[in-house]
């Protein structure tokens, strides 16, 4: 049977509910705040919430919108509230829940809302995961900033230029457009034959988008020219990027009217190291947006990996740095993805070449230090008397410094 995620602060409707719901073959999870509804998402992926309005630490919309900028609204969600308002529930079914049950609820209200909810599900199980949005960033000043700039443009023009720099964030932009429709995605450059209305129909609503505009062959600029004519017809958006100026494509072959219209409007993106505290966030969206389609098995970042994502440096930009959480997250074998899974994929080479001279001071001693101890304790197969020996520090100092560092021991093998 479907199992059903119960997220209310009061005890005595969450034993209710599931009294009720495991009497009808469900199979029940319970949490009382939004901290344990996360948990209790993460670690059990269930079929349908039930999830409550008022709670203490986090109201459920704020919770539904978290979930939903996340990719994790995945599966339907139902909106309980004893003091709702026709606006709330709008604005809920407006962020994705799919029902709004007010309290007191009736048993046979109750069953029928999630048997419709259950029902509307994709056959066999397929749940979709909307692409990650700049929404997933909130306590970042530069995304924030960025996620308005977008919306004030896009509500103006249908087109839009990204100039963009090594390491950019064009495609995350991009994906962020407000008001698109999620799952019409057309890339531009990978349509090598003619472009014909009838691909403009089936993404209708929707948004097209170039990587970059200088590696466009010359049908793919005709296609580009060919769509931009039709966008207000078919309620499309176009977001191009490009490191060229118009001058330089023009050298190329390109068409100048084409490029004079491409470049009206345009806005400079962020690259993945203007942005390098928000790195670990970065990392960690990704990661959960791959495990929920399924690509990934479930991992975790450790705090000692997202640091050592951070301070590298990213030249490839937001596609270098999803491909990476891919990788790590398919090549290790353990639930936790340590730091030092991280410096063998980014770093295969001996310490020294791998240090990045361009970091500040103290986080360029950081890194070397945790590359230095990491490479000490393999080599003394954990061993912290010798460990300490080696190093010429005293042993609580030195398992104070590996604590600092994010590098994890065992106290195996001590005296060995």
């Amino acid at each position: 049977m479907p199992s059903i995620l119960i997220v209310d602060d009061e005890v005595g409707i969450r034993e209710l509910l599931s009294e009720i719901l495991r009497d009808e073959g469900y199979t029940v999870r319970l949490a009382e705040n939004a901290a344990s509804a996360r948990a209790a998402r993460h670690a059990n992926r269930p079929d349908l919430v039930l999830l409550d309005i008022w709670m203490p630490d986090a109201d459920g919309i704020s919770l539904l919108k978290e979930w939903s900028a996340n990719g994790q609204l995945n599966m339907p969600v139902i909106m309980m509230s004893g003091h709702g308002t026709i606006d709330t529930a709008v604005e809920a079914t407006r962020i994705g829940a799919i029902d709004y049950l007010e309290k007191p609820i009736g048993l046979q209200k109750l069953l029928a809302a999630i048997k419709r909810a259950l029902t509307a599900q994709p056959s066999g199980g397929i749940k979709t995961v909307a692409a990650l949005t700049l929404d997933a960033f909130p306590r970042s000043t530069v995304l924030r900033d960025l996620k308005k700039q977008l919306e004030q443009i896009t509500a103006r023009s249908r087109h839009l230029l990204l100039r963009v720099g090594s390491g950019s964030l064009a495609e995350l932009t991009a994906r962020s457009l407000p008001g698109r429709r999620s799952d019409a995605w057309l890339d531009l450059s990978a349509v090598s034959g003619p472009l014909d209305v009838e691909l403009l129909q089936k993404h209708q609503g929707g948004a097209m988008y170039i990587a970059e505009l200088s590696r466009l062959s010359k049908p793919q600029q005709k296609n580009l020219a060919f769509a931009l004519e039709r966008l207000e017809r078919y309620d499309l958006r176009l977001v191009a990027a490009t490191d060229q100026s118009a001058d330089s494509l023009e050298a190329t072959g390109w068409d100048a009217a084409l490029l004079h219209r491409l470049f009206e409007i345009s806005l400079p993106v962020p690259s993945v190291a203007d942005v390098r505290d928000d790195i670990p966030d970065l990392a960690q969206q990704l990661l959960v947006h791959l495990v929920e389609a399924g690509e990934v098995p479930n991992r975790k970042l450790s705090t000692a990996a997202l640091n050592v994502l951070r301070t590298h440096a990213w030249p490839g930009g937001y596609s270098e740095l999803r491909a990476a959480v891919r990788s790590l997250a398919l090549g290790t074998l353990e639930e936790s993805i340590e730091h030092q899974d991280v410096h063998r994929m980014l770093d295969p080479q001996p310490a020294a070449p791998g240090l990045h001279l361009d970091l500040p001071l103290r986080e360029a001693r950081e890194a070397f230090e945790r590359i230095y101890f990491d490479y000490h304790l393999r080599l003394e197969n954990g061993n912290m008397t010798r460990l300490a020996e080696k190093t010429g520090l005293e042993r609580t100092h030195l398992y104070r410094k590996l604590k600092q560092l994010g590098i994890q021991t065992g106290r195996r093998n001590e005296n060995a």
